[in-house]
């Protein structure tokens, strides 16, 4: 082995560089700034509506990538993913708000518990499988929602709390930033700051599958078993999958009550809301493409944007039920719940790698063109 490593040459290593770099093609580049660009003008081009739905999108996104992580790539089953949002939001609305902990200090501490939770629940993931252990995480929901309604002091019991946790990185306050004599809106604020924290956890969740850890978080996905012989440690793996998974879970519940709702209630968390809410976010990454970091980007964008196109349009539908007396024959939320379903069903019969194989396949074609055919 010795004398192999002597024999590399300043080529293969470059070489190797190059196949394992981030950026390591002049279209991963481009589309990279096109990206940046947008980042920047999206906020001074649309309306608050539409910047609020992609707030709302980022939020999916972040908990998206952390169920990838642990669904897609480890083959975790959750359905216990909204507890753990539940917990973010909460830690927020004490840290942040009641105790008046800045961002860089509230933000970390709700990824620690709620990563802390994880692993807590991790060792579960050692004996059960599949359907067993997607029941186990469902009764997450329902201890949950307890807990939220009986610790009044921290959450406010069933009445709920609201969230006055600052959003601010030393002089930029994301609720009222000005820059270079412009003052911006708060949901453009926010949207920068959300998007943001979506690169960061993509980025990081993207490092983690492209090294040693994410290669056996794969083999333990594709069989445990055999990953376990050839020295797989699947304790390490499937309760470090848990932690991250749970961790950025955690972070987007903080920022979803800091930052879009300010105001978080038992309800959303636990219970029968809270297994829609984790549904939702299964529907994320089926929709999305399980097993890659930008298919569960790709799949926020749908699931985030679609409730509340719906709800904003839902007077041109005529069969929706916009108030108690209209004429429609089915509540907004109930048509919306039945077209995730739905589209559950289309994408795990039809393109069970979601959005991102479409986007492969789509740029593979470009690629190969004249010769695609």
């Amino acid at each position: 082995m010795a004398a192999i490593r002597r024999r590399r040459s300043p080529e293969m290593v470059t070489e190797y560089a190059d196949d394992v770099g981030l950026f390591k093609t002049r279209g991963f580049q481009i589309g990279m700034l096109v990206l940046l660009v947008a980042y920047l003008a999206i906020p001074n081009t649309l309306d608050d509506f539409w910047i609020g739905v992609l707030n709302y999108c980022a939020f999916f996104a972040i908990g998206g990538i952390g169920l990838n992580l642990l669904t897609g790539y480890t083959g975790q089953v959750s359905l216990g993913h909204a507890f753990f949002v539940g917990v973010g939001a909460y830690s927020a609305a004490w840290f942040g708000g009641q105790q008046e902990w800045p961002m860089l200090l509230w933000l970390p501490m709700a990824a620690l518990i709620g990563g802390g939770l994880g692993a807590l629940i991790g060792p579960v993931a050692l004996r059960l499988h599949g359907n067993y252990l997607a029941i186990v995480t469902l009764g997450l929901l329902f201890l949950g929602e307890h807990i939220f309604i009986e610790w009044d002091s921290v959450t406010g019991g069933s009445r709920g709390t609201q969230v006055d946790a600052a959003l601010a990185i030393g002089p930029l306050d994301f609720t009222s930033l000005e820059l270079f004599g412009t003052t911006f809106s708060r949901e453009q604020g926010v949207f920068w700051l959300l998007w943001a924290v979506v690169a960061i956890t993509a980025l990081i969740a993207k490092n983690v599958v492209r090294t040693r850890p994410g290669r056996a978080m794969q083999a333990i996905r594709d069989r445990d078993v055999a990953a376990e012989v050839v020295g797989v440690s699947l304790v390490r793996y499937k309760v470090g999958a848990f932690a991250i998974s749970s961790a950025m879970a955690a972070v987007a519940g903080a920022f979803y009550g800091a930052a879009i709702q300010r105001y978080v209630s038992p309800v959303e968390f636990g219970g029968t809301f809270g297994l829609i809410l984790s549904i939702t976010f299964v529907a994320v990454i089926i929709i999305g493409g399980m097993g890659t970091v930008f298919g569960s980007i790709l799949g926020a964008l749908v699931v985030g944007a679609l409730p509340r196109i719906i709800q904003e349009y839902s007077g041109d539908i005529p069969f929706l039920q916009t108030s108690p007396t209209s004429d429609g024959i089915l509540s907004v939320a109930s048509f919306n719940n039945m077209l995730f379903g739905a589209l559950i069903i289309v994408f795990l019969l039809v393109e069970p790698r979601g959005l991102a194989a479409l986007w492969l396949r789509a740029k593979a074609w470009f690629k190969f063109w004249p010769f695609s055919y």
